[in-house]
């Protein structure tokens, strides 16, 4: 399972960034940031009332599940009651962004979980979302920076004005980056490991 080899080199410019995000998330805030796919709307995925604002932001049905980031596989045991083996080697052989929707959520609020009991998670190898995963060791919720029925914001420049002052931080990080990023794959992944693709 993954783990980081050695220290990652964080650019000076991030370093500032990441402490003033992961600070506005502990306190139940809410932030835009940078992920390994499109800028997502973020917060720590443990506490039900950020969860709660990250819906009202969007705009969005709380019954529509959101998914969440995680630094490393290691932390996904925390999260899901039993993780099938070939989770592993999907995560460690997918050569893109993966959600894996697991079977089982646990420890995390109940407005997060689907009804069914299913719960999206994707390890990024992106290091500003990465470091900031690891910096509140805790997931993070990752959902597009758009309000729900609208495209969502494949680079900074395209997130709705609107929707900037409604965070409780914007981060400064990779706002230049063209729009490149696409959404990620998308297993689902039954308890008895079986894999159905639901977005290649």
């Amino acid at each position: 399972m993954g783990k980081f080899s050695e220290t990652p080199v964080i650019p000076k410019a991030w370093q500032e960034d990441i402490r003033q995000a992961v600070e506005v998330m502990r306190q139940g805030g809410v932030i835009l940031y940078p992920t390994d796919t499109v800028w997502g709307i973020g917060c720590d995925a443990t506490n039900a009332e950020a969860v709660r604002k990250v819906y009202e932001i969007k705009r969005r049905e709380d019954t529509k599940a959101m998914l969440v980031l995680v630094d490393s596989d290691n932390r996904i045991q925390r999260y899901i009651q039993n993780v099938p083996n070939v989770a592993w080697d999907l995560i460690e052989c997918a050569d893109k962004p993966l959600t894996i929707i697991f079977d089982g959520a646990k420890n995390l609020p109940e407005n997060l979980i689907s009804e069914d009991g299913t719960l999206g998670i994707r390890v990024t190898r992106e290091l500003f979302s990465q470091q900031l995963c690891f910096r509140m060791s805790k997931p993070i919720v990752s959902t597009s920076a758009n309000f729900s029925g609208e495209p969502a914001a494949r680079c900074f420049d395209e997130i709705d004005e609107e929707l900037k002052s409604l965070v409780d931080y914007v981060c400064t990080s990779r706002r230049n980056d063209k729009p490149a990023s696409k959404p990620s794959s998308i297993i689902k992944l039954s308890d008895g490991g079986l894999v159905k693709i639901i977005r290649e």
